[in-house]
């Protein structure tokens, strides 16, 4: 029996724990663009450009040498920092802005001593990381709004070919009516496009930055520009600020209305579980029993560890289980409303890394989405088969339409509900057993039974309902 250091790791062997996270327990962003886009050094990035952006303002304004802003503005590399020394002094004020800006100065002053005075000019931690936060969602959700327009294409062609290709519509489980794939794909496109639509109002200039120094009232910008007519000059600073990072001026410092934050959790929420139902319906749609679609499956794709026969639909398994995560953190962001005084204790720091998980789940499970659908294999021949197994029922809504103004509502339905209790017992077709009954016989005489219990022939408005679907278009991603 091995001792139990026997199954420690060597500390000698790497300091694993020192490693960045790269989804190893979250492969549904791993090594998608969205795992750069909201790393560490991103955020780190959006931070400096956030001080860069308001030395800029400052010099627009006069309050700042522009000689001053130059040196600050090419001092702003992440690169030029230690990532994770930042980090462990985090831990001494509860942010990472304080060490960032004791060692931005620094690398500023070895440049030009100077300019080193015009760092973070009257300005405060939360100003600089709300807008930093607020520059990463920009580009997170940009990502996403870029595979999102790749998915939206992808369906619209899957409706298209598919308007008239008929399944078994499914309620609770088991099947209804029939329906038409192309339904069903218009359908997850009408989703993806209400997702597009929420992305798009945060993603143009909706974004605000935040400029509102200690207490919310600018009061450290202020004392910079001494002689400046107040109320002109906080508008006009926080606007350059905004024009100089392509984002809104708010008309009030929002250090604890947390409506910014708020709005891009709640998209990137909506947008994974709108995501998550394509998901969800793909894993419906591909089991063994119906295998009506097909992920697409390259060498080692969907590979089981266990069983060489399996194939596993991992894209949908990956989206789905991103879609079941984004709720709660969510709801995470969305109680950091509750945020105290001119500055919260708390609430503003909870919100950071739920944030960022939405963006990476959000944008893994738009980017492997893309992959799915975009390559989706449609069986049609299982689809029209699937709708036969149960003997004619999938139609028993129209035939009793037709039975009832004969033999009455009521009767028709009893009627229905025996015989179809008898053809999923013993498997006979429904056509046969109202046809040996005298009351249904009498009525369904007159009528074709052939056409009457074909599938094909019940499908509602499904065709024009998806070309109705397929009129709404996805507007021009803004860039601005």
């Amino acid at each position: 029996m091995p001792s139990d250091t026997t199954l420690t790791a060597d500390p000698a062997a790497g300091p694993a724990a020192a490693q960045p996270d790269c989804g190893l327990l979250s492969p549904v962003w791993a090594d998608a663009p969205i795992a750069a886009a909201v790393s560490d050094s991103a955020w780190l990035q959006a931070m400096l450009d956030a001080e860069a952006a308001l030395s800029r303002a400052q010099a627009r304004l006069g309050t700042v040498p522009e000689t001053a802003a130059r040196v600050i503005t090419q001092s702003a590399r992440a690169d030029r920092l230690d990532l994770m020394s930042l980090a462990r002094q985090a831990r001494q004020s509860a942010n990472p802005v304080v060490a960032l800006v004791r060692e931005f100065t620094a690398l500023v002053a070895a440049r030009d001593a100077d300019a080193a005075a015009y760092v973070h000019r009257g300005s405060t931690s939360q100003d600089i990381l709300d807008t930093a936060t607020v520059l990463v969602a920009r580009r997170a959700l940009r990502l996403i709004r870029t595979d999102l327009e790749r998915i939206e294409q992808a369906l619209a062609a899957l409706a298209r070919e598919h308007r008239d290709t008929l399944m078994a519509g499914r309620t609770l489980a088991l099947h209804a009516v029939p329906t038409t794939f192309g339904c069903k794909a218009a359908g997850w496109r009408h989703l993806v496009l209400d997702a597009a639509q929420k992305l798009d109002r945060l993603t143009g200039r909706d974004l605000p930055v935040q400029l509102g120094g200690a207490a919310g009232t600018l009061a450290g910008y202020l004392q910079h520009a001494q002689g400046a007519e107040p109320a002109a000059y906080v508008q006009d600073l926080t606007e350059a600020f905004a024009a100089e990072l392509g984002l809104s001026a708010p008309l009030i410092p929002w250090h604890t209305l947390r409506t910014p934050v708020v709005d891009v959790a709640t998209a990137a929420a909506f947008t994974c579980g709108a995501l998550g139902k394509i998901a969800v319906d793909v894993l419906s749609l591909t089991r063994t029993e119906v295998a009506e679609v097909h992920e697409p499956a390259p060498p080692g794709r969907g590979a089981s560890s266990a069983m060489p026969h399996k194939r596993n639909p991992v894209l949908a398994t990956a989206i789905r289980s991103a879609a079941l995560q984004t709720p709660q953190l969510a709801a995470t962001v969305l109680g950091c409303l509750l945020s105290e005084d001119e500055r919260s204790a708390g609430a503003w720091h909870a919100e950071w890394e739920p944030l960022r998980a939405l963006l990476r789940l959000t944008g893994g499970a738009a980017h492997q989405a893309a992959d799915l659908v975009s390559q989706l294999s449609v069986d049609t021949a299982r689809m029209r088969a699937n709708t036969q197994i149960t003997g004619g029922q999938i139609v028993s809504e129209r035939i009793a339409a037709v039975l009832a103004p004969l033999l009455g509502k009521a009767r028709a339905r009893e009627l229905l509900n025996e015989a179809s209790a008898r053809s999923a017992r013993t498997g006979e077709p429904l056509a046969e057993i109202l046809g040996q009954d005298d009351r249904a016989s009498a009525v369904l005489s007159g009528a074709s039974l052939t056409d009457l219990f074909a599938a094909q022939a019940y499908t509602g408005a499904a065709g024009p309902l998806t070309e109705r679907a397929l009129s709404r278009s996805l507007p021009p991603q803004s860039t601005k």
